[in-house]
């Protein structure tokens, strides 16, 4: 069949060039025989722009013949051997070896086949494996032939296609069938076949004339057996000669090959080979039927001999006289003229004795017309016109002895051949519909029985021959390669699926081979019962062995090219059969065999088993070897599982699983262990080396988290990338890594941070208002406690830019754990979910209780680091306010702020120095904090304008006249944050302002109101009704009176002071505080443990010794006025 469509492409080909020459018409191709032009000849005439001559293309043709073939290439010319290449054997199969180090050979897997399989009690197969060769390529099987006898002459296929053209022209001849036309309608038909054949595809109901019914069926049935024009016009004409004016007339194979002899010339053909093949393919047709008969007498055969090789003598044979010629065909008439009038052996109607002698040529014949039905270009299609050209046939039917029933199993033959050749699903079910009518047709009369009995055909299988009938013949030939498929439909049905399907109603339809208890082989028929369950059983075990056997044959090369073990590259490829198995096979399968997934998945699982067990023997770490076979082999054993769980029964035992999560626990917990100790290691060496600068202008955090984050979840991504089994030990100490690298990175960041307490500086010393005209010569200097040298350092490296990092980090922080809780929780609920599908309803039982383990496990670990991060951002939120005014801007505005005089240094300067801080906090903060970092500057920066009203020092003093300025400033300090309604919002900003405002509003009290007010306070310390809850008493208590009196431009209120606390005056002390760098250093005091409200300590007098004089001034004014 490839031979043929060889040939037909070639010649299409050579006629689509000759027809686009434009030197080349349309009328002088129709005689010329493409079988015998040289195509490079031509293509070169067609590149070159040349004529091209055809006797020159003639002439190359067989110059070339008599060279070896040769394939031109690249990489140079390659001549193909002259030889027989049987003579020479096959070349080797096997791989050359290869050179492998002794390290390496210990992880070769040999190659082993399954000896026997053995059925004990506990229903489960095993297996004995040992050593045994690379096993040879499975080819694909190709159908057996009907067996018919053989052919003497060497009739090629395009012989008998054009013989059997041929006999149905002259059985429609004397049908009475016009098979020509008048001439002027035959001048309007193409010449072309290329031309006819796309003309036909693409515009089949357009006709260049209105032909007859016939005539237009005629034509397709000549494009279809691919018979050139001019062979077809000369072979109607010739026919039309041989019965002149008569109708329905049987006539045999001799009388139309004899009448062909009669009337054709040399002069009808165009070439001298055409008409010499044509002349010896009607005597190799006479020879086949007449010289081979038994009936033939000595000599008449050596007579029929002698006159056969007259007409293959070109030289005798086509000089001769026509009466000369004439004398031969009479010789050869009156033999075959003997032979026609010989009985049949049948009795049947038209049956003549060529029926049985010539049996063999005649089916030949038979299927060559029966292959016109699929398209030429489309092999795998019928075509439109297929039932009016099988109805035309029957004309053929009395020449070459065909009986319905005959037709049938043929036209079924054809039609699977035509399956296997193009595996088209279509024609597979045209034959299945073609057998079902064949099987339930009913029974033919007995003549006809036996004489359908008596076309006997030889079948050859496993090197036993089988004499058979034609029918039994396509039954048994059908069965042969339907069962050789199935006992491999692994390999024969892994890209199409659905032909098993197709192919097991065949194979039921027409039987299995099976030997009788007499020894004879005959076709067993079975439907969906026992004895079809046992047949499908023998399919399945043979079919997975053998994928099993391909499977293993390549492993150890598999290996190699993965870089991966060899039992983890076995249990990929036994995977991919079960999958196979589960998804393409079970669901047909199960219906004629219910357990045949379970019979698979035994059958692999022992396979494996017998590999693995050595293994799981010597696993001791997780090394690369045991993470490439423990997924496999764990994966492996989940498809497995569900292909046995397709087995039907209630007493059906569960499938041993490979104890993947025994073995892989121990050592799984251990790599997670090792983990957790480099994970801590590496988050300290990249937190010592962060600079806390922003890692881009978009991706505001740390550099050092991200990092930490990408070794967490690469460690989480290892964990659950082994794809083994796991348990919430293994989660338990995953998430441990977690919370110890993340607690441990969070303990380091706030490490960094200073006590708030460090920020502020010591309240000054208390004194009274004293205006002075005698300069004192030395004055006293503000005292002020020195930092320790690392909490120095400290405070200068947190500046607002870095501080504004970390806090990113931490905000970071909380958005990561959530995406990381996610893919943790997703990850672990894959890994249950596989475990609980493997492990069946005792897996189920327990999986409420681990899931609330799991939650609560979940909940408290990251639920930890989330609050650990808020708190930690709200503590640097809160620093960043106070570093910022405390620290930073405590020169400008603590110590420079209405020093000396209100109206010489108001609050405009301290307002720029402000808006630059926020500057840098919008440029670093990430949006999400930005207002909480905002409003702890403002915060602070009402309270450092409290603390310069309340704790200014001996330099600063207040009449009534700068409070009015103040509250100028206060309102402005409000209006700068609340920005138009851009900022903060003005209710948050008022109620942060109120303390300030209340100490103004004292402020703007009499003097004598302010003392009664201290009067009453220091009653309450009197009387021990203090509560030291500064919160709630900040405005009304003893010290508040006390300071704003101190800060008062008022004799009155000096004089107070002198008499009832003996505070020294202003003018005794210098208006800053010391240069000293260390003394310039930053004071505890207690706003940093204060939110709203305000402790001040002296180093003039501390709190214990002035609550001591307060109670005593009390005391005094009770009984005496001041």
């Amino acid at each position: 069949m490839e031979e043929h469509r060889y040939r037909r492409d070639r010649r299409n080909l050579l006629q689509f060039l000759l027809s686009s020459s434009s030197s080349s018409s349309a009328s002088s191709l129709s005689h010329i025989d493409f079988d015998t032009l040289s195509a490079d000849y031509v293509i070169d005439c067609v590149k070159s722009g040349k004529v091209v001559d055809i006797s020159e293309a003639t002439k190359q043709f067989f110059h070339e013949s008599s060279f070896p073939p040769m394939t031109h290439s690249k990489l140079g010319d390659s001549f193909l051997l002259h030889t027989d290449p049987e003579a020479s054997g096959s070349p080797p199969r096997r791989p050359p070896p290869t050179t492998t180090n002794a390290s390496s050979s210990s992880r070769k897997l040999g190659s082993f086949k399954i000896q026997n399989i053995e059925n004990g009690d506990d229903e489960s197969f095993k297996y004995r494996a040992s050593p045994s060769s690379r096993p040879k390529p499975v080819e694909n099987f190709k159908i057996a032939s009907l067996g018919l006898p053989s052919l003497k002459t060497g009739l090629s296929d395009d012989d008998l296609r054009e013989s059997a053209y041929e006999v149905l022209l002259a059985s429609m001849a004397t049908s009475g069938i016009v098979i020509c036309s008048v001439e002027d309608q035959r001048k309007h038909r193409t010449s072309k076949l290329l031309s006819s054949l796309k003309s036909r595809k693409d515009k089949p109901n357009v006709q260049s004339l209105p032909l007859d019914k016939n005539l237009r069926l005629l034509r397709t049935i000549r494009e279809q057996m691919q018979i050139s024009e001019a062979m077809d016009e000369c072979t109607r004409q010739k026919m039309m000669m041989l019965s002149p004016g008569k109708t329905r007339v049987q006539i045999d194979t001799p009388q139309i090959v004899l009448g062909l002899l009669n009337f054709t010339f040399k002069s009808d053909f165009l070439s001298e080979k055409s008409y010499t093949q044509w002349k010896n393919r009607q005597a190799s047709i006479l020879e086949e039927l007449l010289c081979l008969s038994p009936n033939l007498v000595t000599q008449d055969h050596i007579t029929l001999k002698r006159s056969l090789a007259m007409i293959r003598n070109a030289k005798e044979w086509d000089f001769m006289s026509t009466s000369g010629r004439a004398e031969v065909v009479s010789v050869i008439k009156q033999v075959a003229s003997t032979l026609s009038s010989l009985p049949g052996r049948f009795d049947l109607q038209n049956e003549t004795y060529y029926w049985t002698c010539g049996y063999h040529l005649n089916i030949r014949l038979y299927e060559k017309l029966l292959l016109g039905v699929f398209d030429v270009l489309d092999e795998g299609q019928v075509i439109a016109e297929a039932d009016e050209f099988l109805m035309l046939l029957k004309l053929t039917w009395s020449t070459l002895g065909i009986t319905q029933k005959m037709h049938d199993a043929l036209y079924l033959w054809v039609l699977f051949q035509q399956f296997v050749g193009t595996d088209d699903a279509l024609l597979l079910e045209y034959a299945t519909v073609e057998l079902q009518e064949l099987i339930s047709a009913k029974a033919d009369d007995e003549n006809v029985r036996l004489y359908i009995n008596s076309l006997i055909c030889s079948i050859h299988f496993n090197t036993i021959e089988i004499k058979l009938s034609l029918i039994d013949a396509v039954f048994y030939s059908l069965s042969i390669w339907c069962e050789s498929k199935l006992q491999d439909y692994h390999l024969h049905f892994s890209q199409q699926h659905s032909h098993l399907k197709r192919v097991m109603s065949l194979v039921s339809a027409v039987g299995v081979l099976n030997f009788s208890d007499n020894g004879h082989m005959k076709l067993r028929r079975f439907n969906l019962n026992t004895e079809a369950a046992e047949i499908l059983e023998s399919y399945v075990k043979r079919s997975i062995e053998a994928a099993y056997r391909r499977a293993a044959s390549d492993i150890n090369h598999l290996s190699e090219v993965e870089k991966k073990h060899p039992l983890g590259v076995l249990a990929d490829e036994l995977r991919l059969i079960a999958e196979r198995e589960l998804n393409g096979f079970h669901r047909e399968l199960c219906k004629w065999c219910p357990n045949s997934g379970m019979i698979a998945a035994m059958m692999l699982h022992q396979i494996y088993w017998e590999r693995l067990k050595p293994f799981l023997d010597g696993v001791s770490s997780l090394s690369e070897d045991v993470k490439s076979v423990l997924p496999a082999a764990d994966l492996l054993d989940h498809v497995l599982t569900q292909l046995y769980n397709t087995g039907y029964g209630e007493k059906r035992a569960d499938l041993h699983h490979y104890p993947i999560g025994e073995v892989a626990k121990p050592i799984i917990l251990d790599w997670v262990i090792a983990q957790h100790e480099r994970i801590l290691e590496w988050t300290g060496r990249a937190f010592d080396l962060e600079k806390w600068e922003p890692l881009s202008s978009q991706q505001k955090q740390a550099a050092s988290i991200v990092e930490v984050f990408r070794i967490i979840e690469e460690t989480v991504d290892q964990l659950f990338g082994f794809h083994l089994p796991m348990d919430i030990t293994h989660l338990q100490a995953l998430v441990s890594v977690v919370f110890h690298t993340l607690d441990a990175y969070l303990l380091k960041l706030l490490d960094q941070i200073v006590e708030k307490r460090y920020l502020y500086p010591s309240a000054p010393p208390l004194t009274r208002y004293k205006e002075t005209t005698i300069p004192v010569l030395k004055k006293k200097f503000l005292e002020c406690m020195p930092l320790d040298g690392n909490v120095h350092d400290k405070l200068n490296n947190l500046t607002i830019p870095k501080l504004c990092i970390r806090m990113n980090t931490l905000k970071y922080i909380q958005k990561q754990i959530d995406i990381l809780e996610d893919g943790i929780r997703n990850s672990w609920a894959l890994v249950r979910q596989s475990i609980d599908n493997t492990g069946g309803k005792k897996q189920l039982l327990g999986t409420s209780t681990c899931s609330d383990q799991i939650d609560e496990l979940f909940n408290t670990t990251f639920d930890i680091i989330r609050d650990t991060a808020a708190n930690t951002i709200s503590k640097i939120c809160d620093f960043t306010g106070a570093k910022a005014v405390f620290w930073d801007l405590r020169h400008a505005f603590l110590f420079c702020l209405y020093c000396g005089s209100v109206e010489a240094s108001r609050l405009d300067g301290v307002l720029t120095r402000i808006d630059t801080v926020l500057d840098h906090v919008c440029n670093f903060i990430d949006e999400s904090l930005r207002d909480a970092v905002v409003f702890s500057i403002c915060r602070a920066s009402l309270e450092g304008f409290a603390w310069v009203l309340l704790d200014g020092g001996p330099s600063r003093a207040f009449c009534d006249s700068d409070i009015v300025l103040i509250e100028d400033d206060l309102s402005a300090l409000k209006d700068f944050f609340v920005a138009d309604g851009e900022g903060l919002p003005r209710s948050v900003v008022e109620q942060e302002a109120k303390f300030p405002e209340q100490i103004l509003n004292l402020y703007s009290l009499q003097t004598e109101t302010i003392i009664q007010k201290l009067m009453a306070a220091s009653e309450q310390i009197s009387l021990g009704l203090d509560s030291h809850d500064h919160n709630n008493m900040r405005l009304n208590n003893a010290h508040t009176f006390v300071r704003v009196l101190c800060h008062r431009k008022d004799r009155e209120a000096s004089k107070f002071l002198k008499r009832q606390y003996q505070l020294p005056m202003s003018s005794e002390y210098e208006d800053t505080p010391s240069t000293d760098p260390i003394s310039q250093s930053p004071l505890r005091s207690d706003l940093a443990k204060r939110t709203t409200s305000f402790r001040w300590d002296s180093t003039h007098s501390t709190f214990t010794s002035f609550r001591k004089k307060l109670q005593e001034a009390t005391s005094e004014l009770r009984n005496v006025g001041w």
